[in-house]
Formats: C-alpha cells, structure tokens, sequence
C-alpha cells in the first residue's frame, strides 16, 4: 500500500495552494513562511512531482499541483464532516450556510423572515463570501455561490438565469434619455465577473462609438449598488440583487437594453446522511422562493 504523506504537508499544501502564497498560507496555519515552504519541498520531493511554481510575485500551481488539489480538498472536506459528526457539531437545528455576500444581502434577507416563520425551530449560522473560492466557515452543510457552475470536486445546481443592466437611482435616470447621456455619468462595476461595460455597450450596440468614461469598480455588489443607491453614478447589476430595489422605487433601469448573464447563483448542498434536518428543511424552502 503506498504510504500517504504526513497531513501537516498535505494541509500546507491546500492552504498555499488556495492563497498562492506560502506567507499567507503561514499566517493561516500558524507557522512561519519557511517552515510552510520547507513543509512543500518535502512533499513534492515524496511525491516526486512539483506542485508549485515560484514566481516573483506570488505561486502558481503546475499541472501536477492543480490536477492533486481537488483530491486533497475532498480529502480534508470528508475528515471535517466525520468529525464534525462525531463531536455532535451536526446538531440538527442548526443550519450551518455559507452564502455568496450580495445573494445574502440583496437575496436572502429580505425573504429570511418567511423561511424563520415557517421553521422556527431553525437556528442559523450564516457566513458570508464574494467569491467561490473564499471559504470563511468550512463546516456549511449548504453553500450558496456565485460562478459558471464549475467547482472541482463539486457539483452546484442552478438556481439563477439573470441578465445584466444598468441601475441608478430615479433622480439620475431621469436625465437619462439613452445610452449617450448614459455615458456622461459615473459608471460602477465588479472586475471579477464576465460581462463588463465594454460587453455591454458592445452587446447593446448603441454605444459601440461614443467615448466611455473611466468605470470605478467595487469587489462585490454590495459596494456597487450601494454608489447607485447614493445617487453617485450608474451601476451594472441584475435581477437577483436588484429586482427588490427596483420594485420598492429605490433603483430604476435607465435604458431597458440587458444582456443574458454568463455566470449564476448555485447551491450546494450534498444529499445524504450527513445532511441534518435544518439543511433540508433549507434547501426545500430555497428552491420553493427560486421556483419561477
């Protein structure tokens, strides 16, 4: 039987790896930054392959590294879960849910008081992330994410089918007759997604030839819409977190061009033993508001 490297080699090698940076990886583990990259080197030296290669400004990980991450993330996801089950952390009235920041914000939080009224006996512990690959509470037994529906080692289902389009307060929008005053304002965007302004304005067509000002851009929609809610310029969004804040009048669409979204919100949430009552009760609940 082939004998399996030490587990401390395998856990700095999941944390460098998801940080691309072995200092990073030390200061979550506790360890100094030598001690995390002489920890690598004996792996890879056991393991024969190299897993990471050293650049100037950060780690990149080799074929080798990337094809070895999903087993070794799974591996440590299956130790969690047994021994969260063990130690009775899987309490049955506790929904442990970690959820896309923007979804929980602009989603989640104005329907929670539907979801509270009808399982009162619930007790949530929510943590928060922008993106996928953030992992703020390891032990969520639900996950709500935000991508194109490709996790290694992990299957989503889709919850979402948004477009993309312009946001700004009404006071704004009504000096907005078209794409040409739009361009005269402040435009706010994320610098993580795939449909930027340029795509818009090129999908929309309109604008293909007018002079775009410079975009601001914010890590998560809850900045950026927070500007358009401000009345500081216009800000992409689409239906999940912004669809609440039309209807109340809070937000207008200035132009009724959008553009289908490429990415989506998806749950995750493994069937099986493992799943305590409060998950399930959760995830039907979830897909009974996402249902159309």
């Amino acid at each position: 039987m082939l004998r399996l490297p030490p587990l401390n080699w395998l856990r700095a090698f999941e944390a460098s790896a998801r940080a691309l940076s072995f200092t990073a990886a030390a200061q979550e583990l506790h360890m100094t930054q030598s001690a995390v990259s002489q920890q690598i080197k004996s792996l890879e030296n056991a393991l024969g392959r190299t897993l990471f290669f050293r650049r100037v400004r950060g780690l990149e990980l080799t074929d080798e590294g990337r094809g070895y991450l999903p087993t070794v993330q799974a591996a440590f996801a299956t130790l969690e879960e047994g021994t969260a089950l063990l130690v009775g952390r899987n309490d049955p009235d506790v929904l442990e849910l970690h959820a896309n920041l923007s979804f929980a914000i602009f989603w989640l939080t104005p329907r929670l008081g539907r979801f509270m009224d009808a399982h009162p006996w619930v007790h949530l512990n929510v943590a928060t992330s922008i993106w996928p690959q953030e992992k703020p509470s390891n032990s969520a037994a639900v996950e709500i994410v935000f991508g194109q529906g490709k996790w290694e080692s992990r299957v989503g289902q889709r919850l979402t089918h948004d477009s993309v389009f312009p946001v700004c307060t009404p006071a704004l929008g009504a000096q907005i007759q078209g794409v040409g005053d739009l361009l005269r304002q402040r435009l706010f965007d994320l610098p993580g997604t795939l449909q930027s302004w340029d795509a818009w304005l090129e999908a929309c067509g309109d604008g293909a030839q007018l002079h775009k000002p410079p975009v601001h851009r914010a890590s998560t929609w809850a900045v950026s819409l927070e500007w358009a809610l401000q009345g500081l310029g216009v800000a992409l969004a689409h239906e999940t977190v912004a669809n609440d804040l039309i209807a109340c009048g809070r937000l207008v669409r200035p132009v009724p061009f959008a553009m289908p979204m490429k990415e989506a919100y998806y749950l995750i949430a493994p069937e099986g033993s493992h799943t305590n009552a409060a998950a399930k009760a959760f995830k039907q609940w979830l897909l009974q508001e996402m249902r159309p």
